[in-house]
């Protein structure tokens, strides 16, 4: 034997690891002790590489007790405590039996272990390993004696008794530590265990080398064969302890809180490592999705501690949020590496042995036609294992790949948990700088455009099915990153497309937009609900970063040894050629991408106008604007279009040069290796290579997809990098300078509210953000306080000023939302924090919860106080009006409410809670006069308010000043003009004096104000939701919606589209299929002739042939199907467009705004892209499949059966596979849109949510909202692994199938079992990814599902030619009502009842009466936006024979709340360019903006002034004179104005009812709702309303001579009775 190579006898020191216990039984077996040496030396040189694998054991099994007495040492008594805390946390037993206790102690105390170990199955899993083991030693003894009782007749081979001697100990020592994970406790049993595994595991596989690989040669024979029938029961008792007992046996649960163990650990954490590997665990989820229709949420595995939000930011938050860094300003890039270091080294393990495993399918087939080529001679491993290696191959190989994407898919799930829960935390700290007006910007910080989806709660979140592919979308959208920021593209994304791929549709480019785009306001909210929904969908594709660090060189690595083996050199120019050809790629993909940015800037510019349309589709209805608004986006969708032409075009070229290169490569190397190298092309050479060509083929696709993929993440990363490093916090947070540390050190007293010689400003001028932000007004407002500013404690502090002096400043100041710029030493600003703040806001804040939540903002419930809040804030009347009482829901944005039900609702949660600083903002400016004096004399008066600090901000200065005991007053530029008493600030402030004359005044006459209004809604439904829930589909996407596809592919052209389409790639498969067969004909010609006979250039002329034929059919089906796919792109664009235009008002209440957007923006992204992508790339597969399996069953018929058979089972699995997994897709798309919800929601009240210190609150519930999505997250992917291994399993079984039956069955040429496998293999590969495909195409075709929805929803009246009324229509005003009723639903009551009435035209008609007698309905029915009855004729017209575009569009109406446009001014008052500046100018003059601000130096209103989405860079009263322009510029005959006077001061109130007595045309007829009486009370006529029915209508003089009459109650009643009757005698007068 020749020992020298033998790596265990290679070191002179090898016999120490032989323990002491082993020498001794050696030298009594020798019976000579000092010979004992002598004999190991003879033994090492006896033993070869063969035997001595039995030893290799031993000396681990030492190496075990080392290390295992360390542990004990170290590890054991730390963490004992855990699991003693997770066995109590398990139920105890119930009742003892009093007669025997110990026997009962001893039955708990058994319980408790089995428990503590795992349950009864693990314990029996040990007991087998241990009976296993024992029997392996007695085994063992058994073979030592009778090797050492041959002494007597044979002197033993002193390598025999080392051999044995070793083995004994080593099961000796295995036995006991099996024992011992039976009897000690669970940590103790873990070590344990690991230790006995590995000694077992190389006991296997040392007899699996003697004695199970000699099997499979032709030249070896099993070492221990003369052992007989014990040599197999120790290979199956080893085979079942070392293999089946550790893969199988559940593993015991390891809680990441040792402190807080789960009661019930999920399968993830307790499934044995088999049911890990083949994802078993997620069989009865499986079983359940096939049995119920729709598997919810709470159905999936419950999530691992591991991956609980919570859990997750414990263990990351100190390397990744930017507040607990050690080294500030690091990217955090470095932290994700540092947190998850663990899953990245194994990943790069895992991810090297799997690529390395892709070579045993090439490999077994070369050796399989090897065989087949020479009969067998020479060859030493039987072909049985190789076509088990073709079997198992690919199973392992995929199990290696599962393991790597089971901790790849679990990091993406970990960032996007952490990251998302990052962003929202920090942004809790951020400064709100809104595009907003003074005012509202420094109320609240509500910088939501009208569809974000701010207000979603979980109720309403399954809000959008929102359609989302991972990993597979473009997304890298480029909006800014931070307020202060205005570096990239325009709010590109509506922040409310809720879901994942909310923003899929946005900017993916990382390239600045141009600076026009630029100036467009910003949203907050959209950039963060982008950073959580697009550049966190590109940032999972960042995780495969080590595809190319790792994956990438090992491959080529094995590449070119395989080729080089199998070809030699030639392999190299076949490789050359691939890297020459590889910049030709590249320089298609520069130009996709090219044209990519160019493409997203037009799908930006769509995008925006779609959300816009959407944001105020309520508007475009009531002025007729739909044909317009259709034509508009049609034509943005046309420039998308053609840029998503040339994407197509270029895609397939690029397609087609991936097909290309390969096939060139294969010509290059096989000319080489015939022409050059003069050797034969043998089936072996030719099949296998074509596999690795294949497979470096499939690699360079790859790289080239990543490669974009990688940077678009990089470029995400950073994005949210500079987020968290650069948005401009509130102060608290932000690192001061020194010297301003040392001014803040002059603290007054705890106790102590109010300033001292301090300014602040909305933003840190430090920052560099001091610049004026687009859009805005007057940016750089200063608040400055000299001297002294002390609040009164425990009284009502009055804060008056004139509009814009910065009132609510001073609040925001308080609460630490503006930046503090000290004065001096002395300079200090204080708001005691202690006894709790409460924070009323001026824009109202509602969350979308019932009335009840919303007061109590989880301040525990107090009925008596709770009572006596609603009475004191006048809600009581309110919720006897909602059918569900306190339990309706608010809806989106509160759209339940009225503006003065929010407000009171705001401030009774800033009652109700037990704050004693109360800071209330302006609360009675919604209410109406009867209201605010309740509001004043019950609330503010009355004991809930009494002994606490108010600073109340007002315009209501007479009313409030009463019950003040502290006034402050502001002056215009910012600064403070007076503090005491009211007549200290009316003499200082002369603006402020005439304000409040006036406004006394006003309230005189206001006092017989009308109820205030409330929206008019159908009867609420007894469980107090509005918004319906969203449809989920359930099961596969129906025939219906795919039937929308079909048609809109074929247009017009339907036989000649799928004739061409189909056929063409018909022709391509043959042509290919072909390519493969001639490639093995050429092959065959070196067997059947010799080979300088073999004509080379004629065969690679033919193959170059064919190759260009394949190419060009394939080129030509793509080119038509391209055509087609652009046309179903416009067409179902253009119809989803229209038909959600031409809906009723009533569904669009129904239907959140951010719904609809969803439909408009991503699900029509996904059906330009992945749509219509995964339905051309299942076509050719399943053409493919089709192909192969016939060329299968061509060369072997009795194939057809397995073929079909592996075919329906594959099928079936997929069809499991499906239901279960688009039923998770779609929950996990619903589980997104809270999260995205719970942001806006946070953001719209992010003040108030500072101010009530409710920021842990929202964390809990965003740590809530995220492990929902991370539940369906995790199964997601994980279903995915789960119908791989299966399916792979069964088309390895195929191919293994084929093989066996090919060389062991059938007698082919080795060509043509080469060619059929080649087809096999292909066609069992291709199962697994037809099932994908088809699933992608059922979760991407969901979209069609809900565009299909929405096509079929209610729609209003279509236009007719015969509805077309004459040009000269309306001539006049004149408006005749007969008998109309009106209903909001067709089973709904109705709210109008047959009322009839005349006006002429020019007329003045004021329109009054309580809440709920349906004045808004009235305006409703006139432009027929609801349901109605009887005849309106207009101008002798009749409306209902008119088509509603032209209706509307001749009939103005200025709403409450009016909507505007972001973009110009000019765009607001002439969306379609047809007016010249010089009409629109004459308008806002009209309008009185010009006499509004005419002594305004800075931040005028122009043509050219931007305005932000919704208009929220402007105050309530500028939109409303804006409104009432655009209705000028219209020049309607018939205006409506559905006054909303009550939140405009007095000056600009005064200024619009001026412009519409005198500005509008003589012919104008003006129908104006109100509920103020001064406002209407020099009307022509008035109507009052009571319950759908007109109780009066006339000339109001003669309405007051009825002493009856409604409306001369309502004047008695008042406090300016005179004024009023006046105003009604003069009205008469001047008619």
């Amino acid at each position: 034997m020749d020992t020298g190579r033998d790596p265990f006898f290679s070191h002179a020191s090898w016999s120490v690891s032989i323990p002491g216990t082993a020498q001794y039984v050696f030298a009594q077996a020798q019976k000579a002790r000092n010979q004992s040496v002598s004999v190991l030396s003879a033994a090492r040189d006896e033993i070869d590489f063969a035997d001595s694998t039995l030893l290799y054991p031993v000396g681990v099994a030492a190496l075990s007790v080392l290390v295992l007495l360390l542990q004990l040492t170290f590890h054991l008594r730390t963490q004992r405590k855990a699991y003693t805390k997770l066995a109590q946390s398990e139920p105890s037993p119930l009742a003892e039996p009093l007669h025997a206790p110990e026997e009962s102690e001893n039955a708990s105390a058994l319980t408790k272990h089995v428990k503590e170990h795992g349950g009864a199955v693990t314990i029996a899993f040990n007991l087998i390993r241990s009976g296993s083991t024992l029997a392996l030693l007695g085994m063992s003894i058994y073979s030592a004696t009778k090797a050492l009782g041959h002494t007597a007749t044979l002197e033993p081979q002193n390598s025999e008794i080392v051999i044995h001697v070793g083995t004994c100990i080593t099961y000796l020592y295995a036995s006991a530590l099996s024992i011992a994970s039976v009897l000690a406790g669970p940590l103790l049993s873990t070590t344990v265990v690991r230790h006995l595994n590995c000694i077992l595991v190389l006991e296997w596989a040392a007899y699996a080398y003697r004695d199970l690989w000699p099997l499979a040669t032709f030249t070896l024979e099993p070492i221990d064969l003369d052992e007989g029938a014990l040599l197999w029961a120790r290979l199956t008792l080893l085979t079942l302890s070392a293999v089946f007992v550790p893969l199988l046996i559940p593993r015991l649960y390891i809680p990441f809180d040792p402190e807080n163990p789960w009661p019930d650990p999920p399968p993830e954490q307790t499934s044995s490592i088999l049911s890990l590997l083949l994802y078993s665990w997620l069989d009865p989820t499986v079983r359940l999705a096939s049995r119920v229709e729709h598997l919810t949420i709470d159905m999936l595995p419950p999530l691992a501690d591991y991956d609980e939000a919570h859990n997750l930011m414990k263990s990351s938050v100190d390397e990744l949020d930017p507040f607990r860094v050690k080294t500030k300003g690091r990217h955090l890039m470095w932290g994700l590496l540092r947190v998850f270091r663990a899953d990245w080294i194994i990943m790069t393990i895992v991810t090297t042995v799997d690529t390395t495993m892709e070579f045993i399918s090439p490999l077994a087939i070369r050796y399989i036609l090897m065989y087949l080529e020479t009969d067998g001679v020479g060859a030493t491993v039987r072909p049985w294992f190789w076509i088990a290696t073709l079997l198992f191959g690919p199973i392992v190989d995929y199990i290696f790949g599962s393991v790597y994407m089971f901790l790849s898919t679990r990091l993406l799930t970990r960032v996007e948990a952490i990251i998302t829960q990052l962003v929202f935390e920090h942004a809790l700290r951020m400064r709100m700088k809104a595009d907003t007006s003074d005012e509202s910007a420094k109320s609240e910080g509500d910088t939501t455009v009208a569809g974000t989806p701010d207000t979603a709660s979980v109720a309403d979140s399954s809000a959008t099915t929102a359609q989302e592919n991972g990993n597979d979308n473009d997304s890298d959208s480029s909006a800014g990153k931070g307020k202060q920021k205005s570096t990239a593209t325009a709010q590109t994304v509506p922040a409310p497309a809720q879901g994942p791929d909310a923003s899929k549709v946005v900017g993916k480019e990382e390239t600045a937009k141009p600076k026009d785009d630029e100036k467009k306001g910003k949203n907050v909210v959209g950039k963060i609900n982008n950073l959580i929904s697009s550049d966190l969908a590109s940032l999972g594709m960042g995780r495969e970063f080590l595809v190319i660090l790792v994956k990438l060189p090992v491959e080529i690595i094995c590449c070119v040894w395989f080729l080089y083996a199998v070809l030699g050199w030639s392999a190299f120019v076949g490789l050359a050629s691939i890297v020459i050809l590889f910049p030709v790629p590249g320089l298609i993909a520069t130009m996709i991408r090219k044209i990519q940015v160019a493409k997203m800037k037009k799908t930006d510019a769509r995008v925006q106008t779609a959300t816009e349309t959407m944001n105020v589709i309520r508007m475009i209805k009531l002025f007729g604007w739909e044909p317009r608004v259709t034509e508009q986006l049609a034509e943005k969708r046309e420039e998308e279009l053609e840029l998503v032409k040339k994407n197509k075009l270029l895609d397939l070229i690029n397609g087609n040069l991936n097909h290309v290169i390969p096939l060139v490569t294969m010509i290059a190397t096989y000319a080489t290796y015939t022409m050059i190298m003069k050797r034969e092309l043998t089936a072996s050479a030719v099949f296998s290579s074509i596999t690795v060509f294949d497979t470096f083929s499939q690699l360079m696709h790859m790289v080239l997809g990543f490669v974009p993929a990688l940077i678009r993440a990089k470029v995400s990363l950073d994005r949210v990098n500079e987020f968290l490093q650069k948005t401009e916090l509130l102060d608290e947070y932000s690192e001061q300078p020194d010297e301003i540390q040392t001014q803040i050190g002059a603290q007054p007293e705890e106790d102590v509210i109010g300033f001292r010689n301090t300014s602040f400003t909305w933003a840190n001028t430090a920052s560099g953000s001091a610049a004026s932000t687009p859009g805005s007004g007057r940016r750089n407002f200063a608040l400055r306080i000299d001297g002294d500013l002390i609040f009164k404690k425990g009284s009502i502090n009055l804060v008056i000023g004139p509009t814009g002096s910065g009132k609510s400043s001073l609040l925001m100041a308080l609460l630490g939302e503006m930046h503090y710029i000290p004065a001096g030493p002395d300079s200090f600003f204080n708001l005691p924090r202690g006894g709790g703040i409460a924070y009323a806001a001026q824009e109202s804040w509602v969350q979308n919860e019932t009335i009840r939540d919303n007061v109590l903002f989880g301040a525990p419930y107090n009925e008596e106080r709770y009572q006596k809040v609603l009475e004191q804030c006048a809600l009581k009347r309110d919720l006897e009006l909602f059918a569900a009482g306190d339990q309706t829901e608010v809806g989106e944005r509160g759209i339940t409410l009225s503006g003065g039900q929010k407000a009171r609702i705001t401030l009774a949660r800033a009652i109700y809670s037990q704050a004693q600083t109360l800071l209330l903002d302006d609360v009675l400016a919604a209410l109406d006069v009867h209201t605010s004096r309740w509001i004043v004399e019950k609330c503010f008066k009355g004991d809930l308010v009494r002994g606490r600090t108010v600073l109340l901000v007002t315009h209501n200065v007479s009313m409030a000043s009463p019950i003040a005991d502290y006034v402050v007053a502001l002056g215009t530029d910012g600064r403070i003009s007076s503090q005491g008493s009211i007549a200290n600030a009316l003499e200082r402030d002369r603006k402020l004096a005439a304000e409040v004359a006036k406004e006394e005044a006003e309230l005189e006459k206001a006092e017989a104000t009308v109820d205030e209004q409330a929206p008019e809604e159908a009867p609420k439904k007894e469980d107090g939701k509005l918004v319906v829930e969203e449809e989920v589909a359930v099961g596969h996407v129906g025939w219906q919606a795919m039937r929308l596809l079909f048609s809109a592919l074929g247009g017009s052209h339907q036989v000649f589209f799928w004739f061409s389409f189909i056929g063409g790639l018909m022709l391509y498969m043959v042509f290919n299929i072909l390519e493969t067969w001639f490639l093995g004909f050429w092959a065959r010609q070196y067997e059947e002739m010799p080979a300088s006979e073999v004509k080379v250039p004629y065969f690679l002329g033919v193959y170059g042939l064919i190759m260009i034929i394949s190419t060009l059919f394939y080129v030509a089906a793509f080119y038509v199907y391209m055509y087609g796919t652009l046309r179903a792109s416009r067409v179902i664009h253009n119809e989803l467009i229209r038909s959600i235009l031409a809906t009723t008002l009533r569904w669009l209440d129904k239907t959140p705004t951010s719904r609809i957007i969803a439909r408009c923006t991503q699900d029509i992204q996904e059906v330009d892209g992945p749509v219509a992508r995964w339905f051309s790339v299942l076509t050719e597969m399943s053409l493919e499949m089709l192909m192969k399996l016939g060329v299968v069953v061509v060369i072997s018929p009795i194939f057809l059966i397995p073929g079909v058979f592996i075919a329906a089972v594959g099928g079936w699995i997929g069809e499991v596979y499906m239901k279960a997994q688009l039923a998770v897709k779609r929950e996990r798309s619903n589980a997104k849109a809270p999260v995205l919800g719970h942001f806006g929601a946070a953001f719209a009240g992010l003040t108030s949510i500072r101010a009530y210190g409710a920021q842990e609150a929202f964390k809990k519930e965003s740590y809530v909202r995220i492990n929902r999505y991370t539940r369906a997250t995790r199964t997601f992917w994980s279903l995915n692994r789960w119908v791989t291994i299966r399916i792979t399993a069964l088309g390895s079984a195929y191919s293994a199938a084929l093989a066996a039956y090919l060389v062991y069955g059938k007698s082919i040429t080795a060509s043509n079992t080469g060619f059929s496998l080649n087809m096999a293999v292909g066609f069992s590969s291709m199962i697994l990814w037809w099932v994908r495909i088809f699933n992608e195409l059922e979760v991407s075709g969901n979209s069609l599902e809900r565009i299909k929805q929405y096509m079929e929803i209610e729609h209003e009246p279509k236009a007719t030619p015969e509805g077309v009324p004459p040009a000269y229509w309306p001539a006049s005003g004149d408006l005749k009502v007969e008998k109309l009723s009106a209903r909001y639903s067709p089973d709904g009551p109705r709210v109008l009842h047959e009322i009839s009435f005349e006006v002429r035209s020019g007329e003045r008609v004021g329109i009054v009466g309580r809440t709920g007698s349906g004045k808004s309905s009235l305006t409703l029915a006139l432009l027929r936006c609801i349901i109605t009855e009887g005849e309106v004729y207009y101008d002798g017209l009749s409306t209902d024979n008119i088509n509603l575009d032209a209706l509307r569009s001749n009939i103005t109406i200025i709403p409450q709340v009016p909507e505007l446009l972001s973009g110009t001014l000019r765009q607001n008052l002439d969306p379609f360019q047809q007016y010249d500046d010089a009409v629109l100018n004459d308008a806002l003059r009209s309008a009185g903006l010009f006499s509004l601000q005419s002594d305004m130096t800075e931040g005028r209103i122009t043509l050219d002034t931007p305005i932000a989405s919704g208009g929220t860079n402007l105050s309530v009263g500028q939109r409303q004179i804006l409104a009432l322009a655009r209705a000028i510029v219209r020049q309607s005959k018939l205006l409506i104005l559905d006054e909303a006077t009550s939140a405009i001061d007095y000056a600009t109130d005064a200024v619009i009812q001026s412009s519409l007595r005198q500005e509008l045309d003589t012919g104008v007829t003006l129908l104006i709702v109100a509920h103020r009486l001064q406002t209407i009370m020099d009307a022509d006529k008035i109507m009052v309303l009571d319950a759908g029915n007109i109780a009066e209508f006339g000339k109001p003089s003669e309405l007051l001579k009825n002493e009856q009459g409604m409306l001369r109650a309502l004047v008695d009643e008042s406090g300016d009775k005179e004024t009023l009757y006046a105003m009604a005698s003069d009205a008469t007068g001047s008619h």
